[in-house]
């Protein structure tokens, strides 16, 4: 997306965000479609957000349970799309365990895609959502100095970050130990540290990623306990930081391991919570602007 487009995207969810605060939260947007949710892995946040979002603006939305469907009789993703085309949906909100699926299942069907995360590759609305975040909170995004710590390596949340803040102006840093950043890091337009106390001097955001060990084949990591000593964010090396820098965790967290919990729950410091607020604004706009490319698509602002 260029930037003016992310500008775009991130100020129409500042209007949802107001309308989730209202009383009535409902807009019509959606209305007579039909969204599905196809989650191929595990999701909490995003999506009960998806699915309120889908709600919000009017949509009839259908969680699939893939747990339960014939994709464990053998059923492949291309016959799912082909199966879930003949249906007529208007939007699929696909998360899947593969790099790439997602695509691969968009050219396949004839409705609108969102990318709720495929593997290790991307997480767009997550990218989205924290960019709002950031910008309610700091008022800008260029400019900003902001570190991904963690799992870098396995994190889909933070390729797309890194090409979103990049695209806002903002300066990325990546702390990670070596065998938990890309091979390819230094090609992507940051700045790398395996040093955490050196790499968080300075910073005004302070982004932690989950140590992701269902995606591990074989020892990324010597032990949880010296992986937390030296990499999991705790008051001691927050410190280090800007005295107004901020901390966030896309979740699900791991406390004591990648974040302590005094820190990951400081009111004043910790944006967490607000991230999930500003998850269901961003999809609601995502799912808005793909609304007005839906045939005979009938819009009423919120």
């Amino acid at each position: 997306m260029a930037p003016d487009e992310i500008v775009g995207l991130l100020d129409l969810a500042e209007t949802y965000v107001d309308l989730n605060r209202g009383a009535d939260k409902k807009a019509s947007v959606l209305r007579g479609r039909t969204q599905i949710n196809l989650f191929f892995e595990p999701s909490t946040r995003t999506q009960m957000s998806f699915e309120l979002a889908g709600k919000r603006l009017g949509a009839d939305v259908l969680n699939m349970a893939v747990a339960s469907s014939s994709t464990k009789k053998g059923e492949t993703l291309i016959d799912t799309a082909m199966t879930l085309n003949a249906m007529h949906p208007d939007v699929l909100i696909v998360r899947h365990h593969d790099s790439g699926a997602v695509k691969l299942l968009s050219e396949k069907v004839n409705c609108s895609v969102i990318n709720a995360g495929d593997g290790t590759h991307e997480h767009p609305t997550q990218a989205l959502l924290d960019a709002l975040t950031i910008r309610r909170t700091k008022g800008k995004i260029g400019g900003l100095l902001v570190a991904i710590c963690g799992d870098v390596l396995h994190s889909r949340v933070a390729r797309s970050n890194i090409h979103l803040l990049n695209s806002l102006g903002a300066r990325v840093r990546l702390i990670a130990p070596p065998t938990l950043l890309p091979s390819a890091a230094d090609r992507l337009g940051v700045e790398i540290f395996t040093d955490m106390k050196k790499g968080l001097i300075g910073c005004d955001i302070v982004m932690m990623l989950r140590l992701q060990t269902e995606r591990m084949q074989g020892s990324f990591v010597p032990s949880i306990r010296e992986y937390f000593h030296f990499f999991g964010l705790d008051r001691q090396k927050l410190a280090l930081a800007k005295p107004d820098a901020f901390i966030m965790h896309p979740g699900p967290m791991n406390r004591g391991v990648e974040i302590d919990s005094e820190v990951a729950d400081d009111i004043d410091r910790s944006l967490i919570r607000q991230q999930v607020e500003m998850g269901v604004a961003v999809r609601m706009a995502c799912l808005d602007v793909l609304s007005r490319n839906l045939p005979e698509a009938g819009r009423n602002a919120p």
